[in-house]
């Protein structure tokens, strides 16, 4: 049924609230299963830039304490199916699934443990941030695409060695803080998330920062967006809605590849 409101008479902020009440009222959540929208992040992320052979790791809370899945460790990012993933407690013993868990995922239990609101932890080496992060550079975000990281992304100007320690669990929670992601210098990205969707897109959105910043420093200085209007922008795109119908486009593209036929069962 048509709407009779004048919606030409509605300042910005009725606006926004009434094209939120649209969104959740006729946008669909993902209609994936966990383990289905893991393999997908992981071809998409590949699609995306984010390949770097065996490094980076992606998790995701199973709903039991003290659980998550993962990669199995010897498989790139294009080869993950969801029938390939592991299921793993916060010692990264393997609770269900062939092969071993990167060792690298310990600091993702740290975050887990610090952060409860986060459920899907998204780990790359995509090339723009990394070198990005060689010049020990924060991320800027000045662009109305990216602005779903607006202040949103905390920086480590030191690398603290290979995560396989506690001592850089412990050092990686405490740096990301209350942020969904962090750019380590020397590195790479991390993004910590509400949902996988929400991850998914973060990452994505991180790696294409990080070009476009790369872009625009090679012909002079990136200039500032208005603090308000940043956060205005993040706030309006990172929603979970929006990030379902955003993760399903990118799978719709990912699916497309033959060569990602593998990564589900027939539905």
């Amino acid at each position: 049924m048509a709407s009779t409101t004048d919606t030409f008479t509605l300042d910005k902020d009725a606006l926004v609230a009434l094209s939120h009440r649209q969104m959740d009222a006729h946008l669909a959540d993902s209609g994936y299963t966990l383990r289905q929208k893991l393999a997908l992040t992981c071809r998409i992320l590949f699609d995306n830039g984010h390949d770097s052979g065996l490094a980076g790791q992606i998790t995701a809370r199973t709903g039991q304490p003290g659980e998550f899945y993962t990669q199995r460790l010897g498989l790139g990012f294009d080869e993950i199916a969801e029938d390939n993933l592991l299921r793993v407690d916060e010692d990264l013993n393997v609770l269900e699934g062939d092969g071993m868990a990167n060792p690298a995922n310990r600091f993702h239990s740290w975050v887990y443990r610090a952060r409860p609101d986060v459920n899907c932890i998204v780990h790359t080496h995509a090339v723009h941030t990394a070198a990005l992060g060689m010049l020990e550079q924060p991320l800027i975000v000045s662009h109305m695409d990216n602005c779903v990281l607006y202040n949103d992304v905390a920086f480590v100007g030191q690398w603290p060695g290979i995560p396989v320690g506690n001592e850089e669990g412990e050092f990686i929670s405490a740096a990301l803080g209350d942020k969904r992601a962090l750019l380590l210098s020397h590195h790479g990205l991390l993004v910590a998330a509400t949902s996988v969707e929400e991850a998914c897109v973060l990452a994505i959105a991180f790696e294409r920062a990080a070009r476009m910043q790369l872009l625009a420093m090679a012909a002079g200085e990136v200039q500032p967006i208005d603090p308000r209007l940043g956060q205005e922008a993040h706030d309006w795109i990172l929603r979970p809605k929006r990030n379902a119908v955003a993760f399903d486009y990118h799978a719709r593209r990912a699916l497309k590849n033959p060569h990602h036929a593998d990564c589900m069962r027939p539905r």
